[in-house]
């Protein structure tokens, strides 16, 4: 069975289209594979601010999320989230550290995320998702992710600071030009994995996001993994950072690429009538 879960409360998001991406993302599969969402959050403006504001202005949206996360889990479902950001993650993450301590993260963006309050240049809170749950500064929504569970995905855009950081933890970076279903499959090494996917990862022209960072990956990379993986090491999908354009045509395109990229799951799903 699947659990959708739809992220609308603000978590640093910069932007307004962002919750917007979430529910346009949600409503198509909702009505391709019959299944109801689970909104979770209260709205507010979108803004551009410090960590030192958007982390206790999203913390109720926060503990929220990873309720309905950890109840998910619980079931035995595979969890979907609808994320309007990537620091909605700083709840989810550490919950399946807690519930899945053995699983593989497969965190699929142009960033590292891995960035520390001590070395962050921006302030964002998205630059910093990683690195709190692996326990390298307190979110206060918990940690306990292994670095060397970390295999980020189709990362280019890191600081120098991040990177040195990134080394010395052990987490693992397979670069765009690598990223194939051997190369995948053979980090992972049969183990179960939760996927994030922030679509700046994208090679820019495809899905809208907040951060377009050129020599990125193609639709037809991330579909093929989904493709690969077998259906019981998928635990879990967060679809993060759609911003979704005003006008109906270009964002009907974007989710039709977000739904074709993540299909082989539901189809998987769909041979097993377990949707």
């Amino acid at each position: 069975m699947i659990d959708l879960i739809v992220s609308q409360g603000r978590v640093a998001d910069k932007t307004a289209r962002t919750v917007v991406g979430a529910v346009r993302t949600a409503k198509a599969l909702e009505q391709r594979y019959r299944i109801k969402g689970n909104a979770v959050g209260r709205a507010a403006p979108a803004a551009t601010d410090d960590w030192r504001v958007s982390l206790p202005q999203a913390r109720e949206n926060l503990v929220d999320l990873g309720a309905a996360v950890s109840a998910s889990i619980k079931r035995g479902n595979l969890t979907i989230l609808a994320s309007n950001t990537c620091p909605a993650s700083i709840a989810t993450l550490p919950v399946v550290a807690r519930e899945y301590p053995d699983a593989v993260v497969l965190w699929i963006d142009a960033h590292g995320d891995f960035n520390t309050p001590e070395t962050t240049d921006s302030g964002y809170l998205g630059g910093m998702v990683v690195s709190a749950a692996c326990g390298l500064w307190d979110s206060g929504h918990g940690a306990g992710l292994r670095p060397e569970q970390v295999i980020l995905i189709g990362a280019r855009d890191i600081d120098p600071s991040e990177r040195e950081m990134i080394n010395r933890a052990g987490v693992r970076i397979i670069p765009p030009a690598q990223v194939t279903p051997q190369t995948v499959l053979s980090a992972i090494n049969g183990a179960q994995v939760w996927v994030h996917i922030d679509w700046d990862v994208l090679e820019p022209g495809f899905v809208p996001a907040d951060y377009q960072v050129p020599d990125g990956v193609f639709p037809a990379q991330l579909r093929a993994l989904f493709e690969a993986i077998p259906l019981s090491q998928i635990l879990g999908i967060e679809l993060a950072e759609f911003n979704a354009p005003a006008d109906d045509a270009s964002s009907n395109k974007a989710v039709s690429i977000i739904l074709d990229i993540v299909a082989p799951v539901f189809e998987k799903l769909a041979a097993e009538r377990t949707i």
